[in-house]
């Protein structure tokens, strides 16, 4: 059976062109794709949508071909019957396909296209919006005017002609410029959301980036990671596109890859500001001496594969006047000028047990908080004082006051030590010999003493308090003076020891502090008895670690800070109260001024 395919377009004028082509076959396919018999390039026409087929009563089967239906006679069908006596319509998309019968018997269909304006009166026309508005393009440029008036001249000219203001950090002080928040690209973080109506307190000159100056405005106490020339030679050179893209910034008002925006960046939504990542640590430190030779800090870059051993600092030497950091692969031998084991403390059945449990202060066998105390920021421990952790067993008392209490030496200083005894010493002293005897005879009764008075008597008992077998010596370490007197090898401990990272002890509560700390089986004050690099990965591991139960995923923030001193931690308030020993003096009669100034 023969087919007329007959195409009808229309030129820009309006002209009608008629295209006609024969297919001798008994069947069609219609179809997107070049192949088909008729090719409807439409996007709504699938790539094969129908075929046309001849059956012998002669009418013709439609049936779509993939998922989508098509149009029969103003139906919507996926399979039909054409009978082309009586001829029939397929839609597909914008194109009608108009089937009929020829005189030659042949079957033509006639494809042509939908006009969009199509079916539509006058009286409908005259309702459209088109009719009574603006062109398109004069309504763009009214548009284009009231963004330019609203957002960009009233926001300068209103800059312009306010008074000058003053960053407010607080926050309390309303901006003044009119329709300023149309220039806001997203909301403030939760740090800075006070900060909302008053945009002057960071972007202080317009049209400019936010200085480090207005930064550190407000953040007084934040510290810079290094020295800014040192930070610069260390942080690893950029890529061409970086540098060319920090030329553009900075030659436009904003400050290099070290200022304070180059990290922080603000209007991304009500949130906390992150900390570095481990990639954002490991770019500077994973090969850092190979930028800064001189430095003493060891490459790091992944704390379960690549970090330094730990290094504590401690007193080296007894009286020292400032600590040192051990050295790697050492084990700090720590002169602390103490005599502690801590073995014999922590046993459960020895004496110390035995003492502590008949006392109501402790009540069962000594444990490390008995002694040791958190700090409030959980993070240290508070100043172990002997008379609230050592003097429930090492009892300082000396004797009834007149009263019928107890008096106590006091514990800390050598002169008040001295002055404790001096006053004990004062008054008659008891006769040692006979009752009676004979003028000018030694008593024969009991050996001879004699008796020098007050100041005598408290040097004697002072020398045999802080000497080897004394009541001090029983903790501490005995020395001599610069003129040769009785003394004390000063205390000295450090009130940290990790003074380079921090680390919460409240969030290891669930640990014993023997996981980490082997205290039970330490059998001498010098023991430093701090963890080592390999007891903390046993739970904590680089940040790409997988975390488990036990494993803990741990980047380099959550040990470390970038700030300082503001991110990490200070020692704040008094200084410590461990005092150095005094220099030697430099003359005879500076030795003999300390001389007479000592008990």
């Amino acid at each position: 059976m023969a087919f007329l395919i007959r195409t009808i377009d229309f030129t820009a004028t309006g002209r009608e062109i008629v295209r006609d082509r024969t297919l001798d076959q008994a069947s069609l396919t219609i179809g997107r794709a070049a192949e088909n018999d008729i090719h409807l390039p439409d996007l709504a026409v699938e790539q094969r949508h129908v075929r046309i087929d001849t059956r012998a009563d002669g009418t013709l089967g439609v049936a779509a071909l993939g998922t989508l239906g098509f149009g029969l006679d103003g139906r919507v069908v996926t399979e039909g019957k054409i009978d082309p006596r009586t001829g029939g319509e397929i839609a597909l998309g914008a194109a009608r396909l108009a089937v009929a019968r020829e005189n030659d018997g042949s079957t033509s269909i006639t494809i042509r296209q939908v006009v969009a304006e199509e079916g539509k009166t006058d009286a409908l026309r005259g309702f459209a919006l088109a009719s009574v508005l603006p062109s398109k393009r004069a309504m763009s440029w009214v548009f284009a005017s009231a963004i330019l008036l609203l957002l960009l001249a009233i926001p300068v000219t209103s800059h312009l002609l306010r008074d000058p203001a003053r960053p407010d950090p607080t926050g309390k002080t309303p901006g003044t410029v009119l329709l300023d928040s149309a220039w806001s690209s997203g909301e403030l973080s939760l740090k800075h959301h006070t900060l909302a109506d008053n945009c002057e307190s960071c972007h202080v000159a317009g049209f400019e980036s936010v200085q480090d100056e207005t930064c550190i405005s407000c953040h007084k106490d934040t510290g810079d990671h290094a020295a800014r020339p040192r930070l610069a030679k260390g942080s690893p050179p950029l890529s061409p596109g970086d540098a060319l893209q920090w030329r553009i910034a900075e030659s436009l008002g904003k400050e290099g890859p070290l200022g304070c925006v180059a990290c922080h960046f603000e209007h991304e939504g009500p949130v906390r500001t992150q900390a570095g990542s481990e990639a954002f640590c490991g770019d500077c430190h994973e090969q850092l001496d190979t930028r800064l030779t001189d430095t003493d800090l060891a490459n790091a870059h992944d704390f379960g594969k690549a970090h330094p051993q730990l290094r504590p600092v401690y007193y080296a030497s007894f009286g020292a006047a400032s600590p040192v950091r051990a050295a790697p692969g050492t084990r700090p031998v720590e002169r602390s000028g103490l005599k502690f084991p801590h073995d014999v403390h922590m046993s459960r059945t020895g004496g110390a047990a035995r003492m502590a449990v008949s006392l109501g202060q402790y009540g069962k066998p000594l444990e490390c908080k008995d002694c040791h105390v958190l700090t409030p920021d959980r993070m240290s421990f508070r100043e172990v004082r002997m008379e609230d952790a050592c003097e429930g067993c090492h009892s300082l008392v000396s004797g009834r006051t007149a009263v019928g209490g107890f008096s106590k030496l006091r514990h800390g200083d050598v002169k008040d030590l001295a002055e404790d005894l001096a006053r004990i010493s004062t008054g008659p002293r008891q006769r040692v010999g006979p009752a009676r005897q004979r003028p000018g005879q030694i008593g024969s009764a009991s050996p001879y003493r004699a008796d020098f008075g007050r100041p005598v008597r408290a040097y004697i008992g002072l020398s045999n308090a802080l000497g080897p077998g004394g009541v001090c010596t029983e903790c501490h370490l005995p020395t001599r003076g610069p003129t040769g007197q009785a003394d004390l090898v000063p205390v000295n401990l450090p009130d940290r020891f990790l003074t380079s990272s921090f680390f919460n002890h409240e969030a290891h509560a669930k640990q014993k502090c023997s996981d980490c700390h082997a205290a039970e089986t330490s059998k001498a004050a010098s023991d430093l008895l701090m963890p080592d690099l390999k007891s903390c990965r046993t739970c904590h591991l680089g940040a790409s670690a997988v975390k488990t139960a036990r494993i803990v995923p741990s980047d380099c923030a959550m040990c470390h800070a970038y700030h300082l001193p503001a991110g990490q931690w200070s020692a704040k308030g008094a200084p410590p109260h461990y005092k150095p020993p005094p220099p030697p003096p430099k003359s005879e009669a500076a030795a003999a001024k300390l001389a007479k100034a000592r008990p």
